[in-house]
């Protein structure tokens, strides 16, 4: 079932199972589940992608812009740039387009390490933004998730110094999946925003189906000091070909714009402007991932692990196990599950592939813990 648990239960059962493993019960390596399909192709459940994506519609965008090969993506660019600052309510120059949400992670990140600033950020998160800032000098103040495994504002508020620069906030937060409702972030991102830059990572917000949950775009549409980013590589499938965007006041924009490497490419920027006029294929994304989701849900439920409920696409469950074992025995059954994110090591940050291939997955956890 869909657990709360608290740091103290979730650091005893941790400790119990790694104990547990050292016992013969659960070395099962070497039986791997027949599955002559996926012989040569392990399904990838590691990296958060879409397994349907690029949609049809797309596709052929890409096909149609091979005979501009030849041209730089300029005005492309900008035709994408306009439909975004469109559909997320902001002029034109609110919008900065990037070689996917990471580079606009980098290089906010970068500019702050570059300042020698201090970050703030909750811990696990996505480190994108935090390995720029700490390669480049700065510092990263880690503030641990409360015992619900949710962002601790008040800890953050308690992290809070003269030298930090910037707060760094994911919302759905990336591993747990677990969004911040409005009524905690906004007030939060209000505040500081007078005193740092609060940067919000959207990468997930089109699977959010929480009643509470808002964008902070319009915070950044009335003034405050708040980035959001979003990207092309989830609901649109289009992780490999790398487009994403800062939305962000053009005084701002125009500080982090020379840090760009012009890297976006004539392909991407066309399949992404097609895939964000493809509402239906959006939607069949979002029904497919609540599908394969389910498939989960039911599954730990009927095992007993303790997961949280998603509003991504994936799902944070306890394996029962040291998370390299299990991504050992999932390898061996012809699955890549995702790696560790301390201090949660028997925890799985497991991404959604197509529904039968969850059922194949389903399959394969029963066979190692039953």
């Amino acid at each position: 079932m869909t657990t709360k648990i608290s740091r103290r239960q979730w650091l005893i059962r941790s400790s119990a199972a790694l104990a547990g493993t050292m016992l013969a019960g659960y070395a099962k390596a070497g039986r791997a589940l027949a599955m002559p399909r996926y012989a040569g192709a392990p399904i990838r459940m590691m990296y958060n992608e879409n397994p349907f994506g690029p949609s049809e519609v797309a596709r052929q965008a890409m096909i149609a812009a091979f005979p501009e090969g030849n041209l730089y993506a300029n005005d492309a660019r900008r035709e994408l740039q306009s439909l975004i600052a469109e559909q997320v309510g902001v002029p034109e120059d609110y919008v900065m387009l990037g070689c996917g949400s990471s580079e606009v992670l980098n290089i906010v990140g970068m500019q702050c390490g570059i300042d020698q600033g201090e970050v703030l950020s909750a811990y696990p998160t996505f480190e994108a933004l935090n390995r720029y800032v700490e390669l480049l000098g700065g510092t990263v103040r880690r503030v641990p998730l409360n015992d619900q495994m949710d962002t601790d504002f008040e800890a953050m508020r308690k992290s809070f110094t003269g030298k930090t620069k910037l707060v760094y906030i994911c919302n759905p937060n990336n591993p747990t999946g677990v969004p911040i409702p409005d009524s905690r972030l906004r007030p939060f991102c209000e505040e500081i925003s007078k005193k740092a830059l609060v940067f919000v990572d959207e990468a997930y917000f089109e699977y959010v189906g929480h009643p509470d949950y808002r964008s902070m775009i319009d915070l950044v549409r009335s003034g405050h000091n708040v980035i959001v980013s979003r990207t092309a590589s989830k609901v649109h499938g289009l992780a490999g070909l790398r487009i994403g965007f800062g939305i962000a006041h053009p005084d701002l924009l125009k500080k982090l714009i020379p840090r760009l490497t012009g890297s976006t490419n004539l392909i991407g920027v066309r399949a992404a402007t097609a895939s964000y006029r493809d509402a239906e294929f959006q939607q069949f994304s979002l029904r497919k991932n609540r599908e394969g989701k389910e498939i989960v849900y039911r599954l730990l439920r009927e095992t007993g692990h303790n997961f949280l409920e998603s509003h991504t696409n994936f799902v944070f469950f306890q394996t029962g196990m040291p998370i390299q074992e299990f991504r050992r025995e999932m390898r061996q059954r012809g699955l890549l599950v995702g790696r560790p994110f301390p201090p949660f090591l028997d925890w799985c940050r497991l991404s959604m592939a197509k529904p039968e291939e969850m059922h194949i997955f389903a399959d394969a956890f029963r066979e190692l813990v039953g």
